[in-house]
C-alpha cells in the first residue's frame, strides 16, 4: 500500500496511467470494430480516447523544463556515446512536448487556429528521433556488456584450464577448415551470441525493461507519420504494453536503466 500511495503521488504516474487506459481504449476500439459492435459504443470508446489524450496533455505542461534538465545533467557524463545518447534524446524529448503543448492549446480551444496536423507530424518526429536514440543507447549497451561477459568467461576457463565450450573461438586459425564446414560454423557462432545476448539480458532486467518499452514504442510513431503502418491494434497493444512497462519502473525504481 505504501508504494501505491508514493506511485499514485506523482504527476508522472497519474500521466503513466492516463496513457495505458488511453492504449487500452485504443485497443479495445479496434475489437469492437473487427467484432462487429454497435456504432455508439464504438464511438463512446473513441470520444473516451480523445477525453484520456486530452488529460495527458495537460498532465505534460511544463515536461519540456525536465527534459532541459535531463539533457544539462547528461551533458557531464564521462561515456562519450552514452552522453551524446542521451542527450539528444531528452532535447528531442523537450521539443516533443513543446509541440505537444501547443497541440493541448489547440484542443482545449485557447488557440484554435493552430494547424494540428502539423504540429502533430512535427510532435511524433521528435518522438521517434528520441526512441532511436534510447534504442541506439540500448544497443550500445548491451554490446559493452556482451563483450564483458564474454571477456569474464574467457578468464574463468583459462583459470580453470579447460578449454572453450560450445566451440566459442572456432575459426580462429581456420587454415585448415574445410569449405563445407563454414555455414555450421557460422551458425554455431550465431547461435552462441544469442545465447550471449539472452544471458545479458536475463542478467540485467532495467536493460531488458528499457529494450522492449522502446521497441513498443518505436511503433506508434512510425504508424502516425506513416513510415510503417501497423494499424490501431498494434499501436495500441504497443502503446498499452509499454505503458505498463513504465508504470512497472515507477514502482519499482530499481527497475529504471541508469543514468
Amino acid at each position: 500500500m505504501d508504494a501505491w500511495v508514493r506511485f499514485s503521488a506523482q504527476s508522472q504516474a497519474r500521466e503513466r496511467l492516463c496513457r495505458a487506459a488511453q492504449y487500452a481504449c485504443s485497443l479495445l476500439g479496434h475489437a469492437l470494430q473487427r467484432h462487429g459492435a454497435s456504432p455508439e459504443l464504438q464511438k463512446q470508446i473513441q470520444q473516451l480516447e480523445g477525453h484520456l489524450s486530452l488529460g495527458r496533455k495537460l498532465l505534460r505542461l511544463g515536461n519540456s523544463a525536465d527534459a532541459l534538465e535531463s539533457a544539462k545533467r547528461a551533458v557531464h557524463l564521462s561515456d562519450v556515446v552514452l552522453r551524446f545518447c542521451i542527450t539528444v534524446s531528452h532535447l528531442n524529448r523537450a521539443l516533443y512536448f513543446a509541440c505537444d503543448n501547443v497541440l493541448w492549446a489547440g484542443k482545449s480551444g485557447l488557440a484554435p487556429h493552430v494547424d494540428q496536423e502539423k504540429w502533430a507530424q512535427r510532435s511524433f518526429r521528435y518522438y521517434l528521433f528520441s526512441l532511436i536514440m534510447n534504442l541506439s543507447r540500448d544497443a550500445y549497451e548491451i554490446r559493452l556488456l556482451m563483450e564483458q561477459e564474454s571477456s569474464a568467461c574467457s578468464r574463468r576457463l583459462k583459470g580453470s584450464g579447460g578449454g572453450i565450450p560450445g566451440g566459442i573461438e572456432t575459426g580462429g586459425s581456420g587454415g585448415s577448415e574445410t569449405t563445407g564446414g563454414g555455414l555450421p560454423q557460422l551458425v554455431l557462432k550465431l547461435r552462441l551470441r544469442v545465447l550471449l545476448l539472452a544471458r545479458v539480458l536475463r542478467g540485467h532486467p532495467p536493460l531488458l525493461l528499457d529494450v522492449v518499452r522502446n521497441a513498443c514504442d518505436l511503433f506508434i510513431p512510425l504508424d502516425k507519420l506513416g513510415l510503417w503502418r501497423c494499424g490501431p491494434g498494434i499501436v495500441g497493444f504497443c502503446g498499452l504494453v509499454s505503458s505498463i512497462l513504465s508504470i512497472l519502473t515507477l514502482i519499482c525504481p530499481w527497475l529504471r536503466l541508469k543514468p
